[in-house]
């Protein structure tokens, strides 16, 4: 199985849906990559993917990569430094505990869209929508080769 077919369509609405919901009230940027394999240490796969998906670059630094590795059933939350300075420390791994009782259901996606709503919470509160925001990363998911 592919990562891209991981998710079924309705799943992967039901992701991008919850991903434009955080975003709605929140200058924050939030996006998931997934794929097959990771090939390295799980915070460092996520690291190279919130790079790649130029995650760094926005205006406040206040992005978040959800990253899922399905073949290797391993997950990873990435914040940026603007968000991190803000949240608390055990904040990342509230959400990564919720996520996982949804995986050991099989509740894939919905711990997913769960997760990002969690996320999204945060980002509104520290990062309201101002009149000027904009969109600065794709809503729609990412995936890799493998």
């Amino acid at each position: 199985m592919s990562a891209q077919s991981f998710f079924t369509e309705e799943e992967k609405k039901q992701i991008t849906d919850a991903i434009k919901k955080a975003e709605l009230n929140t200058s924050g940027e939030v996006r998931l990559h997934v794929e097959g394999k990771c090939p390295e240490d799980v915070l460092d796969r996520a690291a190279y993917w919130f790079e790649k998906l130029e995650m760094h670059k926005t205006e406040l630094r206040n992005g978040v990569l959800f990253y899922l590795a399905v073949k290797d059933q391993k997950f990873a939350i990435l914040g940026d430094a603007g968000l991190n300075a803000k949240v608390p420390g055990d904040f990342w791994e509230k959400i990564k505990t919720h996520m996982l009782s949804k995986f050991k259901e099989g509740l894939f996606a919905a711990g997913l869209a769960e997760g990002i709503l969690m996320a999204g919470e945060q980002l509104k509160s520290h990062f309201p929508h101002q009149t000027d925001d904009v969109n600065e990363l794709s809503d729609e998911i990412s995936f890799g080769k493998k």
